[in-house]
């Protein structure tokens, strides 16, 4: 086997620190052959769907792929701007404002960059792109608070299969969660206090979570109860008793049972129990997304209306807001800890590259 090196290596190169922020991914465009694309990508993941490689392959290649991208395509449609995709668009926000919150501290010794799971920019690409730019000690920071086997854990997947073909590797730190991180409850709870100030409190706040199968939970994934740690120090943050707020799960997919209880049959049945005005936020999306766009703020907005439900709130993710960055800033900053940059003054990189040169 061949090794990936640095190809553009000098031993004068400074010796940089990275930070490397990931999401799931988004199709390059809102058509048919891109979802295509992204589709086979994401739901032949064994961390995605764990079923049968053999049976899998046949359903998802037989059956899935020649009718999901279509529907799929319709949906990124009606939330694509022309710009791009939301979460595209909200994911670079982020490393954008991360690089300059970043930059007094660490300068141009830190390099801040952001990829996706599935689609691109690639994390391959991106993790090529910074082992160019001298990256020597690397900080990953998937942006799911919650951890999950089909979320956190798939992105080190994706991590430790790059590095299994390259020849130098970085010193490496992982973020596997932030669920009951102070500053990230803080800035949900800011979020949704912001949004009361200018349309009220809701009868129920509905915590909206993306669901996964509950066989999941029952083999030991720790999401379910990192989702609901997050809505209990929220709720409690806002002050809220717990029949004032409810944690769902939406997005499921196939028959099996998911966790419950759902998004979408909650909302349905809120109304014919008195519920007339509910807000939902989605604490486990750190940026808003076909899944917060189009499926709550659309679709399930739809269903409570048509159930008699009289007042229907999405409240934004946290996306770039000060708040977020904040967050995420001093998440980052507690785990680069220890860290510092190289001394990259030309004295020293001159005398490095002399030393190797003499004994060349």
């Amino acid at each position: 086997m061949k090794y990936r090196g640095a190809s553009q290596f000098r031993h004068d190169q400074p010796s940089r620190v990275g930070l490397l922020i990931t999401n799931l991914g988004t199709p390059d465009a809102p058509t048919t052959p891109a979802l295509r694309r992204y589709l086979a990508e994401f739901l032949s993941d064994p961390r995605v769907v764990e079923v049968p490689r053999l049976l899998w392959m046949l359903i998802l290649h037989g059956i899935i792929l020649r009718v999901r991208p279509r529907r799929s395509a319709h949906a990124y449609q009606s939330v694509w701007t022309d710009a791009g995709s939301p979460l595209m668009l909200h994911t670079v926000a982020q490393r954008d404002a991360l690089r300059a919150a970043l930059k007094p501290k660490w300068g141009d010794d830190l390099i801040v960059e952001c990829a996706m799971r599935y689609g691109n920019p690639s994390i391959t690409s991106v993790l090529e792109s910074m082992q160019q730019q001298g990256v020597r000690q690397l900080l990953v920071l998937p942006l799911y608070p919650q951890y999950s086997a089909a979320t956190t854990a798939s992105t080190f997947d994706a991590l430790a299969a790059d590095f299994s073909q390259r020849r130098w590797l970085p010193d490496l730190r992982f973020i596997s969660h932030y669920h009951d991180f102070s500053p990230y409850i803080e800035a949900l709870a800011s979020q949704v206090e912001s949004h009361w100030a200018q349309h009220g409190q809701p009868d129920k706040l509905v915590l909206s979570y993306h669901g996964v199968p509950q066989r999941y939970l029952d083999n030991g994934d720790p999401y379910h109860c990192e989702c609901h740690k997050t809505s209990r120090l929220l709720a409690e943050r806002l002050g809220l008793s717990k029949d004032q707020y409810i944690t769902t799960f939406q997005s499921r997919f196939g028959r099996e049972e998911w966790l419950k209880p759902y998004t979408d049959e909650t909302l349905k049945s809120l109304p014919g129990q008195g519920v007339k005005h509910v807000q939902v936020v989605c604490p486990g999306f750190s940026s808003d997304c076909l899944e917060t766009i189009e499926e709550v703020d659309i679709e399930n907005r739809e269903y409570f209306m048509a159930a008699g439900g009289e007042k229907f709130h999405y409240i934004p993710a946290l996306n770039a807001l000060p708040s977020h960055i904040q967050a995420l800033q001093a998440l980052i900053e507690q785990e680069l800890c220890g860290w510092r940059a190289a001394d990259n003054s030309g004295q020293v990189l001159q005398a490095r590259k002399e030393r190797a040169e003499a004994l060349s």
